[in-house]
């Protein structure tokens, strides 16, 4: 067995992830045996250090909005029945569309979501854009207050300087949340964990943050290596998020199952799964593996990672890496943030 493999398995061992399931790679699911009658539950978890439980897997507003009116209520119903209380959203996603619809289909049940957007001032990352971000989001989602609204995209160290600065996206953050208008705060990237660590020196008390976790992920970036660790430091809630590659290719093209990914994330200590699902069919689909959800040992995970390691290699199923300056609609591998 090589240092690699020891040492990979030794990381995990020392995050806590030590439980039971089947192999992975074989031909057998999880879900076989499972009633795909039975009711889905979606189950909870802790939302970092607050005495606080959110739901397991999180409704994705980008692929929401990409979905037509009808399916999307019909989404939205579905998650409520289910137990799935997180809501995911950006002020960009689609122009607003994203949040123009889920407003309206969240009116007279706001109480029952955990309702989540982000402020997207991305390179401009000032006070006044950010608070005009949050009027416009809190007036497209019907509401008058967020419980989490993060800072979207931090993709470079000049952008964690702006943030940080007099009259920075940061002073938003924290006036919002002194004005009862945010509940929690917190801040997400794709790009670079170096990035996020450079956040994290900060010691600002983020409540979340949202990176990539993906056994293609873990040969790369790894920002389950780097930022992990040190967000349970400081008892901030990890958010997962590209756990399907954010266009679904690492599946369709067989690197491994919708299963083995999001069972893999949910391995891990996060808070919530964020994945897209553009009808009730796939939210459904996603949801029945958070239903029936069994920890993969460090082992199993270990093995998921080699195998999906030349595919890793290839940089084809990491598109969100290469994003800096991001807006919504610039580029077709945006089309699904899975």
């Amino acid at each position: 067995m090589s240092e690699d493999i020891i040492e990979r398995r030794e990381f995990l061992r020392r995050l806590g992830l030590a439980g039971t399931g089947l192999l992975v790679g074989g031909a057998a699911s999880r879900l076989i045996g499972a009633d795909p009658e039975a009711p889905l539950k979606i189950p909870r978890r802790k939302f970092g250090r607050h005495d606080l439980e959110i739901s397991s897997m999180a409704l994705g507003g980008h692929a929401l909005g990409r979905a037509d009116d009808a399916e999307a209520a019909r989404m939205v119903d579905a998650a409520l029945a289910m137990g799935l209380d997180f809501f995911d959203n950006a002020w960009d996603y689609h122009g607003g569309r994203s949040e123009e619809l889920m407003g309206r289909l969240i009116e007279g049940r706001r109480d029952r979501i955990f309702l989540m957007t982000k402020v997207c001032t991305h390179d401009q990352a000032d006070y006044d854009t950010a608070m005009r971000m949050l009027d416009e989001s809190l007036r497209r989602l019907r509401t008058d207050r967020l419980d989490l609204w993060q800072w979207h995209a931090v993709a470079t160290r000049e952008q964690v300087r702006k943030g940080f600065g007099q009259g920075g996206v940061v002073r938003a953050l924290t006036q919002a949340k002194a004005d009862g208008r945010v509940r929690f705060v917190g801040f997400t990237g794709h790009t670079d964990p170096e990035v996020h660590l450079a956040v994290l020196r900060e010691r600002y008390p983020f409540d979340s943050c949202q990176m990539p976790i993906s056994a293609i992920e873990a040969h790369s970036n790894a920002f389950v290596r780097r930022v992990l660790p040190e967000l349970l430091k400081q008892e901030i809630a990890p958010l997962a998020m590209k756990t399907l590659g954010g266009d679904f290719k690492p599946v369709r093209d067989g690197v491994y199952s919708a299963e083995e990914a999001l069972r893999y994330a949910l391995s891990y200590p996060v808070a919530t799964l964020v994945t897209g699902a553009r009808s009730v069919a796939e939210l459904e689909q996603n949801a029945r593996i958070a239903a029936h959800f069994e920890k993969m040992t460090p082992e199993q995970m270990v093995a998921l990672e080699d195998r999906a390691k030349a595919a890793g290699e290839k940089g084809a199923y990491e598109p969100y890496r290469r994003w800096m300056s991001y807006r919504d609609g610039d580029a077709a591998m945006f089309s699904n943030l899975a």
